[in-house]
Order: structure tokens, then sequence, then C-alpha cells
């Protein structure tokens, strides 16, 4: 049966001031088809997302669906044409029920029934095999129902043309293969699927064809079966780059922190961190991994001084002064002196360490102007420091001089990683370094992490790619629901069994002498 196009682009360009986002982008979605959009931070996939859903309009091009040319000039045309586009970030109300918030804002004539509703989604969630409660509140949801409700919420506008961001960012191994059961079965009822990822055995294992950008422009788009991850990294970003994770042996590992029986409990009064206790280890990487939301931001957070700790403790032992310190008796600023370091890229990059206004030279004078004897403060080194990093993570930037706000989000991130790195920390906690990174920029970022392991630097990195953790780390702790659930040893531990220690909110029985 021959192919039916769904959307054609042609020669669609975007430009925000000076810089193209976009430039003369052509290429096809057929129905029935899943197609994964690839390329590197800033090669425009996101912007080419948003001009389909209505959130951008072109500067130039057209847009065909089913044969005819569209305008769409915002999110209401974009549903009026059945596309529908389901954001990494969901926009859901927590106290209204899953029903409730699939038909907020629709009109219907006369009063709404709730009922017919409810019927309604439990129909479409049969279908394509969804498990959902339409009468279950959004605040008592795990993360894959929240996506489950916004991907019905657009089929029951009438969707047919789905556009998925990162779909798999938070959700474990089960429930990745869950929905792509269930976009399988969407493809087979003759919906368009796009899929925006940076996982590229997701995208072999679930697309039939990948479109490729790079720098804003269209490099072309290959069959899925007929290609392998090398050969799309390459498309991706220009050149032979090696996929290959080094895992060297620990070498002379020295107990550096131990925490025991940590417990943490919030202004409202729950336990968001349950009896923690591991070590991390001098010369090793000690994965974290969990469902987001499972309490890592607060543990890394209470080893650095910023979360008030109720029980346990937090011992650095010192290799300067082969002392032990309880880090719970210092500030924030002493466990920074003591070389235990936090990196941490939250949703906003900029709410947390960097200053926007500010350019890279002044966010590195951040960590170091108190030392400053005088009201003129020494300029050069952090301006070594910026063109070093610049430099070493091939930062986008015309200059050490420009405000970190006008850098893409994968460029900032570099900037708050390597800033960390360049203070020699005895202890580096990384936490989502690679999020929303592109392949290349991830592979430097894993490199700098084992160089930090070489040199004898106790490494924690907190990630969401379970193949990531299990080819970097030594070692992986899961946390699930603010407690331990297992620890398990990296060379042989698989997806499947992480996975499900992710899932569980008790102790598994595998603690610390496991491995």
């Amino acid at each position: 049966m021959a192919e039916k196009t769904a959307i054609e682009l042609r020669n669609i360009t975007k430009t925000f001031g000076e810089v193209v986002a976009n430039k003369d982008i052509s290429l096809t979605v057929n129905r029935g088809e899943i197609l994964s959009v690839l390329g590197e931070n800033g090669s425009g996939k996101t912007t080419l997302m948003n001009i389909l859903s209505g959130i951008y309009f072109p500067d130039h091009g057209q847009i065909f669906i089913d044969g005819e040319e569209v305008v769409i000039r915002s999110p209401k045309d974009a549903f009026k044409y059945k596309i529908g586009m389901i954001h990494q970030h969901f926009k859901l109300v927590d106290v209204f029920s899953a029903t409730e918030n699939i038909v907020l804002g629709l009109k219907e004539k006369g009063r709404y029934n709730i009922k017919d509703a409810a019927k309604r989604v439990k129909e479409i969630s049969e279908r394509y095999g969804f498990e959902i409660d339409p009468f279950k509140r959004i605040h008592e949801m795990s993360v894959s129902e929240k996506q489950t409700v916004e991907i019905i919420k657009v089929l029951y506008r009438g969707a047919d043309i789905l556009i998925l961001d990162e779909p798999t960012a938070v959700l474990t191994p089960q429930e990745t293969q869950k929905l792509f059961a269930v976009l399988r079965r969407m493809k087979e009822d003759g919906k368009a699927i796009i899929i925006i990822t940076h996982k590229l055995h997701e995208v072999l294992s679930l697309s039939d064809r990948v479109a490729v950008l790079r720098k804003g422009e269209y490099v072309g788009t290959v069959i899925t079966s007929q290609t392998n991850e090398s050969s799309l990294t390459e498309m991706m970003v220009g050149a032979k780059i090696s996929l290959n994770i080094e895992r060297s042996e620990p070498v002379n590992t020295e107990d550096r922190l131990t925490v025991k029986n940590l417990n943490c409990v919030n202004r409202e009064g729950v336990k968001i961190l349950n009896d923690i206790s591991f070590t991390a280890r001098s010369g090793e990487i000690l994965g974290i991994a969990g469902i987001a939301g499972s309490g890592q931001r607060e543990l890394l957070e209470s080893i650095a001084g910023l979360q008030k700790v109720d029980e346990g403790e937090i011992l650095y032992n010192n290799p300067k002064t082969g002392l032990q310190d309880n880090l719970r008796d210092k500030t924030p600023m002493q466990i920074r002196e003591l070389g235990v370091r936090l990196s941490f890229v939250p949703e906003d990059r900029l709410g947390m360490g960097l200053v926007g206004n500010m350019d890279i030279i002044d966010n590195m004078m951040l960590r170091s102007y108190k030392k400053g004897k005088s009201v003129f403060l020494e300029r050069k080194a952090p301006k070594d420091l910026a063109e070093h990093i610049i430099a070493d993570l091939e930062v986008v930037t015309p200059g050490a001089t420009t405000p970190v706000r006008r850098l893409s989000g994968g460029n900032v991130q570099k900037v708050l990683v390597g800033r960390e790195i360049a203070a020699s920390p005895t202890v580096l906690m990384a936490a989502y370094p690679v999020r929303g990174l592109d392949i290349n920029s991830s592979y430097t970022i894993y490199n700098l992490l084992n160089a930090q392991k070489k040199k004898g630097v106790a490494v924690i990195f907190v990630g969401e790619d379970l193949d990531v953790l299990i080819e970097l780390c030594d070692r992986i702790m899961v946390i699930g629901s603010g407690s331990v659930t297992g620890i398990v040893d990296g060379k042989t531990a698989t997806k499947e069994e992480i996975g499900l220690l992710m899932t569980k909110s008790v102790k598994s029985g595998r603690g610390e002498d496991a491995v």
C-alpha cells in the first residue's frame, strides 16, 4: 500500500534576531509512521516542532497537511488540523482528576457531563492500551500516569498527528516499554507520530525513519532498519566520534564520604529521606538511580549543607588532615572549602549557581570573590578559567564576556559543570549533568567525570539514563520514595533489575555488602 503523507514541510525558516534556528528545512511525516527527530543541542529540533504545534510562526516556508497547504498561527490552529504536542514538562492541575484535566478548556454544547467524558477517556485507554483511572487526581499519580493523561488529552481532542518531546526522560525501563507498546498501537491505527529524543537505542528500537538536523539545517532522513548509532551520530555531529564510555577499574579506593541513617522532613511534615545509608569512595563513580522526585535532589543538597537534616550523620574523611568531619556541623561554604562540590543541573539551569545577566568570567568569580582582599577583584584567574572551560567543553559562545543568559541551555550546563570540576574537588556530586545535552556533549561530560575518578575524586553521579549509569558507574544505588531500595554492581547490573528496584519503596535486602 502506498504511503500517505500526513505532514510536509517545505523550506521552513525561523530566525530569532541574528540567530538562525531553522534554515530551509524540508521533510515529511507519513500516516502510520513513527519518525524520530535527532540533532545536537541548538540544532533546531524544538523550534521546528514548536512551529508545527503553533507556538512559533515561521518567517518563511510552507506547511502541508494531507496534501493541502495550511497556516498554523496558534496551538488552537494546530488542534484544528489534528496536531497535538506532548511536552516534556506536564501542564496539569494537581487537584483535578485525570478526566477534569483532559476536558479542561474544551467548549461543549449544553451542560458538561463528567461521567460521559470519563467513559470516553476509558474507551480511548482501552483502544490503545493505556492504564489510567479517569477519576484519580493528578497529585496521586506517578510520572508515567501523568504522561498518560497528557497523551489522552490530545487524543480526546481528535489529534492524529502527535509530537512527543523527550517522552522517556523520567520513565523506568518498564514504563518505557509500556509507552512504546502504546505508540506502536497508535501507529497501527494510522496516526503519524514524531518523537524528539537523545536516546539513540530508543530511536533504533521504536522509529521507522529518522530525520537529522545539524546547526539549524536539515541533513537527511534515513530508514531506521538501515542505520546504526555510529552513522546517526556522524550525521548529527558531522564527524565520527567514539560512543564508548571508558570505565577504568577503581584504584586505591578509600572511604571518602559515609552517610549514616539520614532522615529529612520537609516543611509540610512529610519525610523525604528515610534512613539513607551509603559510602562514596575515592577513585570510584557511585551512580544514583530513581524515579524523578524520589529524594535524589534532597540527598545531595543535604550533603552540601543546603537541606536541613533531622537525623543521621554525614561523615567526611579529609585526605589533607586525615581527620573525620561531620558535615552536619558545617555551613555550605565550609563544606565547599573542604572540597565537597555540588553541580546540580535543574530544569531552570540559571536558577542554581549562575547569574544570567553576568558574563562567563563574572560567573567564575562568584565562587572566589569572598577571598578578595580589596574592592578591586582580581579578574585574570577567572578569565583564564572561563576560557579554559570554553575551549575544553566546546562551549558555543562569541566569547568569555558573553552574558550567560544568551547561551543555549546545553552550553549553560557546560559552564555550570565545568566550573565545579575546575575547583579540584575531593567529592564531586554531579546531578543530571547531561540533562538535555546532545550525545557529543554528553560524552564530553562522561569523559570529564572519568578523569576526575582517575584523579582519586569520589564522584556521585545522579542520572536519568539507565544505560549510561550501567556503563559509567562502578556501583549504583537505587532510591525509591526516599529510601535506599538496593545497591548493585555497575558491571553486572541490568536495566530490568534497576527498574524493579526503582519502583520499590522498602529495602530489598541487598545492601552495601552486596558489592
